[in-house]
């Protein structure tokens, strides 16, 4: 495995001046980056604020020393890994199993030898490589997981599972939740006239325009089914729900570009519903919300298509 070209920024944590400038020098020579502390309670403090990729630390220091801080660091909560490697003059199987046991991952014997130390640090940035490109595989492969291939809305399954944690949501801060049911009108004509290529296209395009009418990281929007999509719209009530689906359909209805499908014209029908909760409602399910927001879809179909109807849902 390849590491990369950047380099890591390393925090030094040495109480003795004269070690501390030493392993400075050495890691200048090397290229990296590094922020210097001359004890760990100074070292943990700076952790706090910033994130270290790489802890170089020694082991006997005043107020708190090098096992205390990996064990301090490894306490805390983090979603990037530091790899902490630990200075000693202990080179007993004992001291440094206890090290290990403490929280640090390698360890090298005072006093310093420059090639052993650049040796290690290229072990560590492979190490810290692999994670990364491990956190974003599992990233990638959740989002395979969650998403529909073809239109990048999320899928059935994601909407069955954040729909409710959007319901106990609503109920435990006591704030609104809308759902949009949306519906492209006639899409299988749009299959049977232009063939299946234009109708990816046209749900592709749709969705788009759905994701450009809705809050980034706050709204989402999956795929029900065929042509079919829901749309979450927390902490929004029900007159700014109709509003936001009214912009959907504006957006929606459109005329793809291309000679061939210059005669097709794109519109949707949403129903709208608003869940807003009180400390002694019935209890809804995410169930309840998408058959009252397709009882609304219905009626706007009846209604003509291409327009919304809304039913404010006031449970009590």
């Amino acid at each position: 495995m390849t590491v990369s070209e950047e380099k890591p920024l390393i925090l030094i944590v040495e109480d003795d001046p004269v070690s501390r400038s030493i392993l400075e020098l050495h890691l200048e020579h090397n290229g990296y980056p590094f922020v210097s502390a001359s004890n760990g309670l100074e070292a943990l403090r700076l952790f706090s604020s910033n994130y270290f990729p790489i802890v170089i630390t020694d082991w006997l220091m005043p107020e708190m020393d090098g096992t205390a801080l990996c064990r301090a660091i490894r306490e805390r909560s983090s979603d990037r890994y530091t790899f902490i490697i630990l200075l000693t003059s202990k080179n007993s199987p004992e001291a440094l199993i206890e090290g290990l046991e403490a929280g640090a991952d390698d360890y090298i014997v005072k006093p310093i030898n420059p090639a052993e130390l650049r040796v290690r640090l290229q072990g560590c940035r492979r190490i810290l490589d692999l994670e990364s490109s491990l956190k974003q595989s599992l990233t990638e492969i959740r989002n395979i997981s969650i998403r529909d291939k073809l239109t990048g809305a999320f899928n059935r399954g994601y909407l069955d599972q954040q729909l409710e944690h959007e319901i106990e949501r609503a109920y435990r801060y006591q704030h609104n939740l809308s759902l949009i049911m949306c519906d492209l009108d006639h899409f299988k004509k749009v299959n049977d006239n232009y063939g299946h290529q234009a109708g990816d296209e046209v749900l592709k395009r749709s969705v788009q325009n759905i994701v450009h009418s809705i809050r980034r990281q706050i709204d989402w929007v999956a795929r029900y089914g065929g042509e079919e999509f829901v749309i979450a719209l927390p902490e929004t009530d029900a007159e700014g729900c109709v509003i936001v689906a009214e912009r959907m359909r504006g957006k929606i209805a459109f005329t793809p570009k291309g000679d061939e499908l210059s005669s097709l014209k794109v519109t949707a029908s949403f129903g709208t519903v608003t869940l807003t909760p009180h400390s002694h409602s019935v209890r809804v399910t995410a169930a309840d919300l998408i058959q009252r927001a397709d009882i609304c879809l219905y009626q706007a179909k009846q209604s003509g298509r291409n327009c919304v109807v809304s039913e404010f849902q006031k449970v009590s």
